[in-house]
């Protein structure tokens, strides 16, 4: 016969699941067409589909949904490719109208090469073709793009106001994007706007498990969470825009900006 647990245990196991982080998918969310409110469209899929938002959930949406709903668009057929752009497009195997269009979204071409091409685009963010994509967005192949959202902290807040208007409750809002890093093979899910939540927790002047002070530790938290709703999302055809964490609460409240993440060129190593 098993013994049962003793009670200091049994309160411990209890402990562990009431802290437990939840990625919940939002089910039936309609293709996004400008002009739509983001934050309505997630209560309507959610009062048809679940899950039921509580207070302290982070809601994670995928820049595409942002970007359609602020009409982000622009035709290859309506662009005249500069001479800059024409050049680099020669070097790179790319379309020269596409080039202009990355090259117009642009603050500084950090890296290029035979069918890449990384800049830091108008929001700091250092991303291949400034983040503009053809997937996922209708007639990609006929030459319509999707560029970044404007304004991604602005955007993530404005969501974040409408929906806690209507729902009454505290939510924080992550907009993500897939992104390659320098050093490893693959994307993951990044944040690139964000409201009402911690983006950065700094560990500095805090003990380790042997009391020792730590000095350099920063933790990116918005991007952990970024990933984990990315990685629920999907890639391809899932057709989940949008995911709830949940068991991130103690996240909430500072209302720092994503671009809070961002390193200064100043502590930049490797530009």
């Amino acid at each position: 016969m098993r013994a049962s647990a003793s009670p200091a245990w049994s309160q411990r196991i209890t402990d562990l699941n009431s802290s437990r982080l939840e990625v919940l998918p939002i089910q039936g969310i309609p293709l996004i067409q400008p002009g739509d409110s983001v934050a309505d469209k997630i209560l309507e899929a959610v009062m048809s589909h679940g899950p039921t938002l509580g207070n302290g959930d982070i809601i994670v949406l995928a820049q595409k949904i942002v970007s359609k709903a602020e009409g982000r668009f622009v035709d290859l057929g309506t662009v005249t490719p500069s001479s800059e752009a024409k050049k680099l497009a020669k070097k790179t195997n790319k379309d020269p109208r596409f080039v202009e269009v990355v090259l117009s979204q642009a603050s500084d071409v950090v890296r290029y090469r035979e069918d890449v091409l990384i800049v830091e685009n108008k929001l700091g963010l250092v991303h291949a073709n400034a983040g503009i994509d053809r997937s996922n967005v209708k007639n990609g192949d006929e030459g319509q793009l999707l560029l970044l959202p404007e304004d991604p902290d602005g955007s993530a807040k404005q969501i974040k106001l409408r929906l806690e208007d209507r729902c009454g409750i505290k939510l924080g809002i992550i907009i993500n994007d897939s992104m390659g890093r320098a050093w490893r093979r693959g994307t993951v899910g990044q944040s690139i706007g964000s409201a009402g939540l911690t983006t950065v927790q700094d560990l500095r002047g805090s003990e380790d498990l042997f009391g020792q002070t730590m000095e350099t530790t920063e933790v990116a938290v918005a991007d952990e969470l970024a990933a984990a709703g990315s990685f629920v999302m999907g890639q391809r055809g899932e057709g989940v825009p949008a995911v709830v964490i949940r068991g991130a609460a103690h996240l909430l409240g500072p209302d720092e900006p994503a671009s809070h993440i961002l390193r200064q060129k100043t502590e930049d190593l490797f530009r």
